[in-house]
Parts: C-alpha cells; sequence; structure tokens
C-alpha cells in the first residue's frame, strides 16, 4: 500500500511541475523574458522587482541557460509523471 501512495502522489506532483514548466517555458519565450530563481535569502528580503527577469536581449547566456534548466526540469518531471517512482524490492 505504502508502494502505491509513493507513486501516485509522485505522479501527481510531477504532472504539476510539468505543467508548471510548460507555461514557464512557453511565456519566456513568447515574451523573450524569464524569471530567475534565487535561493539567496537575503535577496529576498530586499527584493527589486526590476531586476527579477532576464530579458533575451540583453543576457542572452543567462537567459538561455535558465531556459536550459527549466528544459531539464520538464523532461525530468515527464519522466516521472509516466513512470511513476520505481523503488526496487528488496
Amino acid at each position: 500500500m505504502q508502494m502505491f501512495l509513493y507513486e501516485v502522489v509522485a505522479r501527481i506532483v510531477a504532472i504539476y511541475l510539468c505543467v508548471d514548466c510548460w507555461r514557464t517555458i512557453r511565456n519566456g519565450l513568447a515574451e523573450r523574458k524569464i524569471a530567475y530563481f534565487n535561493t539567496d535569502v537575503v535577496d529576498w528580503l530586499f527584493f527589486s522587482w526590476s531586476n527579477r527577469f532576464i530579458y533575451r536581449d540583453t543576457a542572452p547566456v543567462s537567459y538561455w541557460t535558465t531556459m536550459g534548466l527549466q528544459m531539464f526540469a520538464l523532461a525530468g518531471c515527464l519522466v516521472v509523471a509516466i513512470h511513476g517512482w520505481w523503488r526496487p524490492t528488496p
């Protein structure tokens, strides 16, 4: 029973993350800008909304790096959504 719950929860979370990554990639390509993810707590406390986006025309390397990471996350979530969370039995 516990294995079944792991598979169901993993697939539901993976499907949600697939949809979220797809929307981020689609909007990033259409608007030519993408929001970056920063884990620094100090930056979140003193956050400037004007610096939140990476624009394709002004910073192409950062833009495509962030888009590549989103595409990699989409591929990983798609694999988990299709195959589930497989744990070998002992």
